[in-house]
Order: C-alpha cells, then structure tokens, then sequence
C-alpha cells in the first residue's frame, strides 16, 4: 500500500472489490472504496442495502466471498490481529454483558486487549468521562436504559484508542441531549481518527461527515463529498434518486 511521507498508509480503510454471498444472493457485491486518515465518512443505504454487512467485512467479523480489506495497512485475511487491533467497532444493537457493571465489563474488555494497569485506568478514566457513563457506572448493564446501554458500546469501541472507528448507528436509542454529547465526540474524534458511519438520520450527515459512500441492493451507487449532494432536502432527494426509493414504491 502506498505510504505517506511519515510512513503512515495513505488510506486508513481500504476496501478492494469485496463481495459477500449467501448461495446466489448478494449481499455485497463488488464494493470498492478508500477511506483516508482523519476524514468521518458516512455510509449510507436504505435497510437491507448491505450496510450492516459491509462493516462486519471491514471488521473481520465475517470474511468476504471474494476481495480484500486492509486497516491501517494490515491486510485483514493475513494479518488479522495486527488489522482488528486498530478498529474499534460499534454495531448496530451490539451484545453487552448484562450482568456486569460499565466498570467490570470495560476493566474485563481492557484486559483482554492487553492493556496495562495504568492505561488500563487512564482509558476506562477517558471513555467514562467522553460517554457521560460515571452515573451508571456501578449499575448492572441489564438495568440500563437503551441510551445508556448504546454509550457502554460506545466506551468499548474507545477504550484500546483505535485508529479507525466503525461506527453503526451510533446514536440509535439517544435522547436529544445524549445526542448533542455522542455527536460532538465524533466531531471531536474526526480530528484525529478515520471513521466511518452507518446512520438514517440525514442531519447528522450534514453536521459530521465530509464525504459520503451510499450503498443499495449490495452495490456502491455514490462515493463523493457532501457537496455534492447539496443540503439536507437535496441529500434527501439524491437518496431517494440513487436507491430508486420512486420507482420501487410505485410497485
């Protein structure tokens, strides 16, 4: 992979060609796409679009039919670990222990990931601070509300200070002050790290990313800056344009 004048990858995340069957259907087909360092990138699609399948590719959580995936520079099919070491992942209503506590759960997710005792403290310290966890801190993850649940998985995609993050409906299940926090995070988080992000609200689109890539029916139908879609009515209307949303609805 091409380097830039640091050494770092000149692409944060790359995505060469991939494709996911499942016998003849295609959940992702032929997807091609950079992403570079430092730049949040929304990822869009209506339901059932491969979305949702296309981060868990980029992940390693499952592995492409055909194509390649490199984080960071390390290729995810040889160099797995080295690649998933530098993701932090927040799935769409991702599992949590429920019968731990934020704390107990991220001190065990820390250890795991090979953390020291003092980092281990520093960033359990940060992602309890940045995702407004410290009230619930003690509470038994079962008892949380969906809104505190969703900022747990937000710690854990932090808490080892990845490089890229994965980001799949992160806001889902937010009440409108969580919201304006988690958004201004990711505004905060853009500067340093490359993220990519699965949402339906278009607003957020607007407010944090600089480029879009619109997935539908398996295949990437728009890569470009936000520009070029225009403001929120218009994005809304080049979505409904590019996934077909007229045609199909009059069937």
């Amino acid at each position: 992979m091409a380097k830039n004048s640091n050494g770092s990858p000149s692409a944060m995340i790359v995505a060469d060609g991939l494709c996911k069957f499942y016998g003849q259907f295609a959940a992702v087909n032929n997807v091609t796409f950079q992403v570079p360092a430092k730049q949040v990138c929304a990822f869009l699609g209506p339901n059932g679009a491969g979305k949702s399948t296309t981060m868990k590719l980029l992940t390693g959580y499952l592995a492409p039919t055909r194509g390649s995936i490199s984080i960071a520079g390390f290729d995810m099919e040889t160099d797995r670990i080295a690649a998933s070491e530098r993701i932090g992942y927040l799935p769409e209503n991702g599992p949590l222990y429920n019968e731990m506590t934020p704390s107990g759960a991220l001190a065990y997710l820390a250890r795991a990931r090979g953390l020291s005792a003092t980092l281990r403290r520093d960033r359990m310290d940060y992602v309890a601070s940045q995702c407004n966890l410290e009230e619930v801190w003690h509470k038994p993850i079962s008892k949380l509300s969906r809104g505190f649940r969703q900022r747990v998985g937000m710690a854990q995609a932090l808490l080892h200070d990845p490089a890229v993050l994965i980001l799949d409906e992160p806001t889902s299940g937010l009440d409108p002050n969580q919201l304006v926090g988690i958004r201004q995070l990711i505004r905060d988080l853009g500067k340093s790290k490359t993220i990519l992000l699965s949402t339906h609200v278009l607003q957020e689109v607007e407010i944090l990313c600089s480029r879009v890539l619109l997935i539908d029916q398996g295949r990437l139908v728009f890569d470009g800056a936000i520009e070029e879609l225009g403001g929120r009515d218009s994005i809304e209307t080049k979505f409904h344009h590019l996934t077909g949303f007229t045609a199909r609805s009059q069937h």
